[in-house]
């Protein structure tokens, strides 16, 4: 099984797709180059973007990602000042730095392909890069594809998938689960609690202590994320000229913390959400949860309901959001995706909106039957949600959508907690069509910017 660590990834804005997963995708390019000993006679690199890695590329930063991932840098690790001296290096003089090792010529103009009228059948989200050498044979041709969430795939891997034994025999958990039928099951057998069984497959994977310090790290970035994006002001690059309006609420619910008006629940989701989104469409360092489009609405609903980060009690708490949400994170991607170029951003805020609304549930000491019934609420009621991003920036309506999905999964999370009876439609009928209808969705909704907002949004 996957980990909750592998849905939790810190990475780099403004999309776990379409730039922390082509950052990935070029650092696997030279250690292959580096593993078959042909680094050292590579004189060109050619890039070619395919599908929603070209159409919506450019506004997603998908170039600049996939060149930086060339000269060795990490979206965990990445450097931004080194990384843009390096950028400049190559507008200037034309030289990249191949895995920070060895110079070699390199054009952006004419080394980057944007081949957007070329749709990969395996995944929307193809990237195929080619090594030559000085005299422009082919050293390395690989294709790869960013499959959401910051998770990368080669063509064989997505071809010939692993078999369900050799699954099990790679990485064997005392609580293996595939569906959320079967973690309901579990969870009532051995009498545990979600949060409680999925830390119980983590300790199969690494000690306790890395798992807890792994959590942790992941909340305080998430903090950190909401800290910056309040105290940054301006216009968000791009072009559509985005005013940051985070700072700005969040000044006024500074100035009133205090305010008994029932709607300002709404202000704080609003703002913490926004101030993530608001970092995540400027490049800054945020969280994959569970894709960067995405990654406001857990770190707003944790924060407004974990106050105090230094608190032991709290420091609980947050573990154990973070895994229950985390495990219905895994469901997603196991059963479906959550990529917005396969299922639109039903696949990514839909997502989020689901695993917050089970982790605040797990807060409120929520039952399983009722965690999974809050997850299936906050899924149903972002069924079909398009991905239409105006100008291909991850802007509009990325931002209030993700402000929009923390209001959406707290009242999941009551509506949930106030329900007695089973629902009647199952987390897993709602993850299986969710898949369905990201299959049906008209690729123009997804993730294309041939469609919905960024067609009928003058750019401007």
């Amino acid at each position: 099984m996957l980990s909750v660590l592998d849905i939790f990834r810190i990475g780099i804005g403004p999309s776990s797709s379409h730039t922390v997963g082509p950052m990935r995708i070029s650092n696997m390019f030279v250690r292959a180059l580096k593993r078959s000993g042909k680094f050292d006679r590579v004189s060109k690199i050619h890039i070619e973007l395919q599908g929603s890695l070209a159409l919506t590329g450019v506004g997603h930063g998908t170039p600049r990602a996939s060149i930086l991932g060339l000269m060795g840098h990490k979206p965990e690790t990445y450097d931004p000042a080194k990384g843009e001296r390096q950028l400049e290096r190559i507008d200037n003089e034309g030289i990249l730095s191949l895995g920070d090792e060895r110079d070699i010529a390199f054009d952006t103009k004419a080394d980057v392909d944007l081949a957007g009228h070329i749709i990969p059948e395996l995944h929307p989200n193809g990237m195929r890069l080619v090594a030559y050498d000085y005299k422009g044979v082919v050293l390395s041709d690989r294709s790869y594809f960013s499959t959401g969430g910051g998770f990368v795939a080669t063509r064989q891997q997505l071809e010939k998938p692993a078999k369900d034994d050799r699954v099990k025999a790679g990485n064997p958990v005392p609580h293996r689960f595939t569906s959320a039928a079967e973690l309901l099951d579990i969870c009532a057998v051995e009498q545990l609690c979600v949060h409680e069984l999925v830390l119980c497959n983590e300790d199969a994977m690494r000690p306790r202590a890395k798992t807890e310090a792994g959590l942790d790290r992941i909340a305080q970035a998430m903090d950190s994320c909401i800290d910056r994006g309040l105290t940054q002001t301006g216009i968000l690059p791009g072009g559509l000229k985005v005013r940051r309006r985070a700072p700005e609420l969040w000044g006024k619910l500074q100035s009133n913390p205090q305010s008994n008006e029932r709607e300002q629940l709404f202000d704080w989701l609003n703002c913490f959400a926004m101030a993530v989104n608001e970092e995540n469409a400027a490049g800054g360092k945020v969280v994959t949860a569970p894709t960067n489009g995405a990654a406001g609405i857990l770190p707003a609903v944790m924060r407004f309901y974990c106050l105090d980060a230094a608190d032991n009690a709290c420091t609980e708490s947050r573990r154990k959001f973070l895994l229950t949400a985390g495990a219905i994170g895994l469901l997603y991607k196991q059963r479906a995706s959550i990529s917005g170029a396969e299922m639109g951003c039903q696949g990514e805020v839909g997502v989020a909106c689901s695993m917050a609304a089970g982790g605040l549930a797990a807060l409120w000491g929520g039952t399983p039957t009722q965690i999974a019934s809050a997850a299936e609420i906050g899924m149903e009621h972002n069924l079909g949600l398009t991905c239409d991003p105006v100008g291909g920036l991850v802007q509009v309506p990325c931002i209030e959508r993700n402000a929009i999905g923390a209001v959406k999964a707290v009242n999941a999370a009551r509506l949930a907690l106030h329900r007695d009876e089973v629902s009647i439609v199952s987390l897993d009928q709602v993850i299986e069509t969710m898949r369905q209808t990201g299959l049906d969705m008209s690729t123009k909704y997804k993730e294309t910017s041939q469609g919905g907002l960024a067609v009928n949004v003058i750019e401007c």
